[in-house]
């Protein structure tokens, strides 16, 4: 089977990893396609990070829409055919007048909770402003869901199905800028792809806050390449595009800023 305390050195999330290997020796075993819960971004690169090491399972993640943060992963044999349509999972629309009493993604899926279920059977919650939001979710949920969510703060709300074709995302908001810096350390990049100084650009790295392709990086000095994602709890996200040598020697680097 697969070599589990081997792809567990050093691992964050352990026991969200431990449980993926679990369901990849499962698929491996029966030749089924195996699905995992949602998974939040943290858990998936790392578990991407991992089972890229492998060639006896194959993976396929999938949120409902490009830009879904929290995606299940169906996990396969590397023999068998698997595309992101074998990710099962659905949407439910949360409708209700929140005109007078406005409701955040944190209602949202607090009410969801509310009813007893847990967080990793729900993805990502789209909120749509008076109209109220919408939920990707297991397809298992969708009738406990229609008769046990009803209200969210002081609105009653009608839960059901819609083709998951109706989603209404929002392209995300970014600002593209260049900056020019002497190296490509992390302080460096992302206090100028942030705005903010570079001491409290440092504060945010020693305190944990700061992840690169979603794993945390407390050193000040690490380096960048193109393509990095880099996320700030609170702050957003960059990613680092193009980068260049000037002629004196320093570092042009086109940054994506998503607000």
């Amino acid at each position: 089977m697969l070599p589990r305390e081997e792809l567990l050195k050093g691992i964050e999330n352990r026991d969200s990893v431990a449980r993926v290997i679990d369901q990849a020796e499962q698929a491996i075993k029966t030749w089924e396609v195996v699905l995992t819960d949602f998974l939040s971004p943290p858990e998936l690169a790392e578990i991407q990070r991992v089972f890229n090491r492998l060639t006896e399972v194959q993976l396929a993640a999938w949120g409902g829409y490009p830009q879904a943060e929290r995606q299940r992963i169906a996990i396969a044999r590397s023999e068998l055919p698997l595309d992101q349509s074998q990710v099962s999972l659905v949407t439910v629309e949360i409708a209700g007048n929140f005109l007078f009493d406005t409701a955040s993604h944190r209602d949202f899926l607090g009410a969801m909770l509310g009813t007893g279920i847990v967080r990793e059977k729900t993805g990502d919650i789209i909120v749509l402003g008076e109209r109220g939001a919408q939920a990707i979710v297991v397809p298992e949920l969708v009738e406990f869901l229609s008769m046990s969510l009803q209200q969210v703060r002081s609105v009653p709300v009608k839960t059901q199905q819609i083709e998951i074709t109706e989603l209404r995302v929002r392209e995300p908001k970014k600002k593209e800028l260049t900056t020019v810096e002497a190296s490509l350390r992390l302080d460096a990049i992302a206090s100028a792809g942030f705005g903010m100084s570079r001491s409290k650009m440092v504060d945010f790295i020693d305190a944990g806050d700061v992840r690169v392709n979603w794993k945390e990086v407390t050193q000040a000095s690490s380096q960048l390449k193109s393509g990095d994602l880099i996320a700030i709890r609170s702050k957003g996200r960059l990613e680092v595009g193009e980068i260049a040598v000037t002629k004196k020697d320093r570092y042009r680097v086109q940054l994506t800023r998503y607000i």
